[in-house]
Parts: C-alpha cells; structure tokens; sequence
C-alpha cells in the first residue's frame, strides 16, 4: 500500500512539474519571436505603449505592478503577521471561533467583489482626502494589503503553532514576559512559514488583475506620485486581450 501510495504521489509531483514547464514552453515559443523583432530593450525598457502605432515599450507596467505591490506588501504583511500571533498565541477561543471563519470567508470572496468595493468605497474615499481623482496606487495598494490577509494570517498563523512548546516554556522559564517569549523566540522560530506566507502574499498581490483593474486607473505612465494612475501587468494583459500580434514580413501586424 505504501509503494502504491508512494508511486501516485511521485505521478502526481511529475504531472506538476511537466504542467509548469509546457507552460513556460509555450510563453517562450510564442513571446520570443515577438520581442526579438520589437529589440528586447525596446520591449523591455521602451515607455510607451501604443498597440495602434506598434509601440510595444513595457517598462510603466513593470514600475507600475513593482509600486502596486511593495504598497500592497507593506501594508499587508504587518497587519497580517501581528493578526496571526493575536490568534496563535493571545486570542480567546470564544472570540478566535468567531474571528477565523471570517478570515477563512474574507480568502472565498471573489476578486471581482473587492473590485466593485474598491471602486464604490475606496476610490471615493481617497478621492475626497488625498490628492488625484481616487484610481491611484495608494488605492490599488490598499486595496491588495486587503485581499493578501488571509493568505498571509493563515499561513503565519500554522507556523506559529506549529513551534514547539518548549520554546515558548524555555523562554518564560528564563524570565522572558509573555510577549518577549513570543517575538523573540516563538515568531523567529516560525521564520520559514512566515516567509512563506509572505511569498504567496506577493504572488497574490503581483497576479491579481480585475480588482486591480477598477481602482489603479489603468494608464500606461511611469508615475511620479502615489496618487497617480497607472497600469499593472496583469491588467495590461487583460486590456489587450482583444489584440492579435502576429509578425509578417519583419513587422508587426495589429488585428483587431
């Protein structure tokens, strides 16, 4: 049975691997040929994005997905990481039963829901207190430190647990307070799980596309100010869905 067990896992771990890789195979196969004509400098460093005038430069995306995210991060990774030690190692269980499923509901809630919240609340609210008109950085970041917390809670939080005791009892046999037992020696001992949970925090955040596309404003700049507009990856792949590119005869064709 173990053998069995043993020979389905490796399967499926082999049927992961060659699905990664056709992937990748497939996005070189077909992106190579394009970027070599557009000049991988063109294409990679180029600020303007023009479909209609075969301006294919990408560096505002980048900027723009690398700014959305780190704002995204810094305000959801504190948050997160100090909510998954109040319900690791402080939280009651009466309130801890009332608290998690709301975290667990919070990452089932479509991203087009957060979109339409973003875009009815969000914007409007930093419209009326900071400077632009709402769709802007600040508010695609803030908008993704949400939408990342329970990734990152419940993940730090199985980390956190899963330290042993005798960490925590060590540190308070050698007169560490509560606290100090928990982040100086409970939390450091969790670092890899926290890390991780920062990770598949970033891949959330760097990959989300249609809540982003509400709220950040969707314009293909290198922006000067958080309070400006600008236009992910992600989305930039949505908004030019519709375009073929296809090379013939040494340029590119444009088919609508």
């Amino acid at each position: 049975m173990n053998k069995v067990l043993d020979f389905l896992m490796k399967i499926c771990a082999c049927i992961s691997i060659a699905a990664v890789i056709t992937i990748c195979v497939f996005m070189f196969a077909n992106g190579v040929p394009a970027i070599k004509e557009i000049g991988i400098t063109k294409f990679l460093f180029g600020t303007q994005w023009r479909v209609s005038q075969n301006l294919f430069g990408i560096w505002p995306m980048i900027v723009g997905s690398i700014y959305v995210t780190a704002g995204a991060m810094i305000i959801g990774v504190p948050i997160g990481l100090l909510t998954a030690v109040f319900l690791a190692k402080y939280c009651p269980k009466k309130l801890y039963k009332f608290i998690k499923p709301i975290i667990n509901l919070m990452a089932g809630i479509p991203s087009i829901i957060y979109g339409f919240f973003g875009l009815v609340v969000m914007v409007p609210f930093v419209r009326e207190h900071f400077k632009g008109n709402g769709q802007s950085i600040l508010t695609a970041a803030l908008l993704l430190g949400i939408m990342i917390l329970p990734t990152i809670i419940s993940v730090s939080e199985s980390s956190i647990r899963a330290v042993e005791e005798s960490y925590y009892e060590g540190a308070l046999a050698l007169g560490a307070t509560h606290e100090r037992s928990v982040f100086t020696v409970v939390v450091p001992a969790a670092k890899s799980g926290v890390f991780a949970a920062v990770v598949l925090g970033v891949g959330r955040a760097l990959g989300e596309t249609m809540a982003v596309m509400m709220v950040v404003g969707n314009q293909a700049r290198v922006p000067d100010s958080i309070f400006k507009g600008v236009r992910t990856l992600t989305t930039n792949i949505v908004l030019e869905m519709g375009v073929f590119h296809g090379l013939f005869k040494n340029r590119i064709l444009i088919v609508y």
